[in-house]
């Protein structure tokens, strides 16, 4: 078997690479070139550069695992720094020992920070800890696992980024590659680490990753063929200090492209209008002014897209079955970036008839005397609370909170007047919702998940919604999302049993 580490120019060439008349010694591997500065690849060395180096992972939750075992089967001397515990880690710590990952957990230690050759930062850890920056002084290179796995990949990739709808366009857009035949790896930010692809027995045609702000803000070389901006609104305020820091963050996805490569861009959104200038790949836009611009367009059920050098393909839409105009602004950039990959019109055309969405993403549990129960415990911002809520036109019992990430609620008020005909929060933020939305609807508290559905089923008649959006992180109670979703729908089956 082939290991992917060890392609060459030649046989990325073989395979439609991207790298045009680059001048290039083909004796090298491909790493060589996508990350030269980062893993200071010795010419003599057919390795990827990493035996015996001392690299230090910063963060130990699924990401930092799978770097770390990457690390250890090149050769690398690894070490881990984690903020937790060994009991707290669980699992992972021992998965960890017993690679040869030598740990460093709780307070960091700078010294153990300051005498690696390569950091690589979980996407849960903020570049700017003073361990790190200290690091970056003294010339240590600081790069995240999208930075280290790029480096090794000679695929062309796919990467989609937005504060919302990330996971269901990056599946839409693998669904529509796998219709056309192509082998695909989708990962990234939505469970499979990118860096996990390169231990895959076989390899495959494209790459598609769903990538976080965290991700780009540790990226030094990453160069998507196609990227991706879906919308950008105010989240994550509590890591970044300003809006204009996320939106700069965001916008990294385009900074190492080329004019071969292509933006797919929404331009109706403001944040994205301010970075558009900047961007030297060929620029695809939807949600715009229609048959402006190279890109896509609704109209009377159809969607249009126009590509550079192709006649226009036409997609009929009477068949999607996502709820909300969110979700066709993703159907639009999915087709978009999909053709730009090369897949078939046959293929796109398919799968916008028959995918039928994701889990925790305005996904229906079930209807009970009446009542329709949807869990959208994805929408972990206001931006995503607004699209949900604008996806239905009868009565919304909404249940919201958790983790405050520095958003600003305000913005639901005309959509509660409007939809919402009672509030329900919950979590470490239930005093800052109440505070800011409490007078806009009838409102009150619940001690957790479990009492907001009971209370939420009494309150509703049928035809009415209950809509747990929480326009908050899951992290004062939850691990993460998907285990709020699923208390959630634990909490909704029960209901028969509890009222």
């Amino acid at each position: 078997m082939l290991e992917r580490e060890f392609w060459t120019v030649d046989d990325v060439a073989a395979k439609g690479g991207f790298f045009g008349n680059k001048t290039v010694d083909r004796g090298l591997p491909i790493s060589f070139y996508r990350a030269e500065h980062v893993m200071k690849q010795s010419r003599s060395d057919t390795r990827s550069g990493l035996k015996d180096k001392k690299v230090l992972i910063v963060g130990l939750a699924r990401t930092g695992l799978a770097a770390g075992r990457f690390l250890v089967n090149r050769g690398a001397r690894v070490t881990a720094a984690d903020l937790m515990t060994k009991e707290q880690l669980g699992v992972q710590a021992e998965e960890a020992a017993a690679l040869g990952i030598a740990l460093h957990l709780g307070p960091h230690d700078l010294e153990v920070f300051l005498s690696q050759d390569l950091i690589v930062v979980s996407p849960g850890v903020p570049e700017t800890i003073a361990p790190l920056q200290a690091a970056k002084r003294n010339g240590i290179p600081v790069v995240g696992e999208l930075e280290l796995a790029a480096g090794f990949i000679a695929e062309p990739i796919v990467a989609v980024t937005g504060t919302n709808g990330k996971t269901t366009t990056t599946h839409l857009i693998g669904e529509m590659f796998k219709a056309s035949e192509h082998k695909v790896f989708v990962g990234g930010n939505i469970g499979n680490p990118l860096i996990e692809y390169l231990d895959r027995a076989a390899p495959a045609d494209v790459v598609v990753a769903e990538v976080s702000s965290f991700q780009l803000d540790t990226m030094v070389s990453f160069r998507p063929k196609v990227g991706v901006l879906l919308n950008i609104s105010e989240d994550h305020l509590d890591r970044y200090k300003n809006f204009q820091g996320y939106i700069h963050s965001k916008a990294r996805l385009f900074e190492n492209q080329e004019k071969s490569d292509f933006a797919v861009l929404n331009a109706g959104d403001p944040g994205i209008q301010g970075v558009i200038s900047c961007i030297r790949s060929q620029r695809l836009y939807f949600n715009g002014d229609s048959g402006k611009d190279m890109g896509s367009e609704l109209r009377n059920g159809m969607m249009i897209c126009r590509l550079p050098g192709t006649l226009p393909y036409e997609f009929d839409l009477s068949g999607f079955q996502l709820r909300g105009k969110h979700n066709l602004e993703n159907a639009c950039a999915a087709s978009l970036a999909a053709l730009a990959g090369g897949v078939s019109a046959e293929a796109v055309q398919k799968v916008l008839k028959t995918f039928e969405g994701l889990h925790h993403r305005i996904e229906h549990v079930r209807t009970l005397h009446g009542v329709h129960y949807y869990n959208d415990s994805k929408g972990t911002n206001v931006a995503a609370v607004v699209r949900a809520l604008e996806s239905f036109d009868v009565p919304v019992i909404l249940i919201m909170g958790g983790r405050d990430k520095g958003g600003d609620y305000t913005v639901l008020r005309d959509p509660l007047k409007k939809r919402v005909k009672k509030l329900i929060v919950t979590g470490e933020a239930k005093e800052k919702i109440l505070a800011v939305l409490g007078k806009t609807t009838i409102s009150r508290e619940a001690a957790d998940l479990h009492e907001a559905v009971v209370s939420a089923h009494q309150a509703a008649d049928p035809g009415d919604v209950v809509l747990l959006s929480p326009g908050c992180s899951s992290f004062d109670m939850f691990a993460n999302y998907v285990e709020r979703g699923e208390a959630f729908c634990r909490a909704v089956h029960s209901l028969e049993n509890d009222v």
